[in-house]
């Protein structure tokens, strides 16, 4: 579909348009224009969330592989112990977080339709390698490889969110990038429940059965993407955009707390069902007993996802993020304390209450990104720098700003693997896990407060 090429007033100063191209490419984009917006842009944007949604969540459920078919590893069969089943969840952690930032500028770069379905189609190596490697006598350094690759399935989740980025004007924003890593996120949960099915259905000596559910779900969200999907000419990358996020000191302290948030929701996402498990074996003795719960967290904090955003909307992002890590804190608290007691029922509501804590600050360190960046510009207006100039060092910064959070991160995720092994190994217990990450998420409260909340603070108010 061709948007039409007519000229009309916009709410805003509008970058040139590139050099008309063939294909699927809008040239003529412009969101902030109500008319336009109305009669042409929201139909299109939309569809356009659909299947980047459809594509994130496909990715996510790729990326999460791992968290599934470790459960289908029985130690007898497969001579793996549980440290090593925690270290298969973490290399595809890491590759995720490693390609995010790539993802991000490659929007830009191919266009977000031409990216998705790359991005898409790369689901295939992950999904066949490991339908035709997995299987009893494997080599373990084999199977280390072949989860690696499931890891490009979380830089979806970054050129996702850069291209719906472009389609959507200002004033819609928060609603359609809510929703798109909402909609990503539940990717997680949804291929838990697929493992479950199997596991209760198929048995655990059929895991090639989640790759015969996925590989054709893949191909969907591939032709899907070439089929209904467009690129913008106007969605490019800002000259100098990384080099001068990478310069302001606020892209680290909110990528270091995103590592609280996100870096919780997908790492405890790959470790619960080994630490239901190995932490409470005789409630857990089969496969089918810990998949039966550990969907639940990661389908509640996907869901409340939107909410964080809302309260950070409402009350400031930084004040909502502050208290989520005091509650998290207190979660983990919880869990300490049900793993020393023995405890199942208070370990699963403390671990639940973890997930859907960390959704909640997903939502809200993510809005403070655009806050931190409105305040960041009136200060240099207010010192005397030219104004359109500093909107558009604005925008260059927030774009990769968001880029190098979502890499960062999703780095918080292999910690999370990392502490649980190294915990497990020393102890045959979780409990020096919980004990890090509740001086972690009290570090977080302490930068968050200093940053941002205290009074004397040139950013109170985020």
């Amino acid at each position: 579909m061709a948007a039409p090429t007519r000229t009309s007033p916009t709410a805003v100063p509008a970058a040139p348009p590139a050099p008309p191209r063939g294909g699927r490419w809008i040239d003529d984009w412009r969101p902030e224009d109500p008319a336009f917006w109305e009669s042409t842009g929201k139909p299109v944007a939309r569809r356009n969330l659909f299947f980047s949604v459809f594509s994130e969540h496909v990715g996510f459920s790729i990326w999460s592989l791992w968290s599934v078919l470790v459960l289908f590893l029985p130690e007898a069969v497969y001579g793996i112990d549980p440290a090593g089943k925690f270290l298969l969840t973490t290399l595809p952690t890491a590759l995720g977080a490693f390609v995010r930032l790539p993802y991000t500028f490659a929007v830009a770069r191919f266009g977000g339709r031409n990216w998705t379905i790359v991005s898409a189609a790369l689901l295939l190596v992950p999904s066949i390698a490991t339908a035709v490697v997995l299987e009893p006598g494997v080599d373990y350094t084999t199977l280390l490889v072949v989860s690696c690759l499931a890891g490009v399935g979380g830089g979806n989740f970054a050129s996702s969110m850069a291209n719906i980025n472009a389609f959507y004007p200002d004033r819609l924003k928060g609603w359609a990038l809510g929703l798109n890593a909402g909609g990503g996120n539940l990717g997680v949960p949804v291929v838990q429940l697929v493992g479950l099915l199997v596991l209760a259905t198929a048995g655990v000596e059929h895991p090639r059965v989640v790759l015969v559910v996925y590989i054709p779900l893949v191909v969907v969200a591939a032709v899907g993407a070439a089929l209904l999907m467009d690129n913008l000419s106007t969605a490019r990358n800002q000259p100098r955009a990384l080099r001068e996020a990478t310069r302001e000191p606020h892209t680290w302290v909110v990528s270091f707390l995103y590592i609280g948030t996100f870096g919780s929701f997908i790492g405890f996402g790959f470790a619960f069902g080994q630490v239901l498990q190995n932490q409470f074996a005789h409630s857990f003795a089969t496969p089918v007993a810990a998949a039966s719960l550990t969907w639940l967290g990661p389908l509640l904090g996907s869901l409340v996802r939107p909410l964080g955003g809302s309260l950070a909307d409402r009350y400031g992002g930084a004040r909502i993020t502050c208290w989520t890590f005091v509650a998290m804190a207190g979660g983990a608290a919880v869990v300490l304390t049900a793993s020393r007691a023995g405890s199942l029922p208070l370990f699963v509501v403390g671990f639940v209450s973890l997930f859907v804590l960390s959704g909640i600050g997903n939502g809200s360190t993510y809005k403070m990104i655009p806050a931190i960046s409105r305040t960041r510009a009136q200060q240099a207006v207010a010192a005397g720098e030219d104004g359109a100039a500093v909107d558009r060092r604005a925008l260059r910064t927030s774009g990769a700003l968001i880029g190098i959070a979502g890499a960062v991160g999703a780095f918080g995720g292999v910690l999370v693997n990392l502490a649980f092994r190294q915990s497990f190994l020393t102890t045959g217990s979780g409990d020096g896990a919980y004990l890090a990450f509740i001086a972690f998420y009290a570090v977080c409260v302490v930068v968050t407060w200093a940053v941002y909340l205290r009074p004397a603070s040139r950013t109170a108010g985020v």
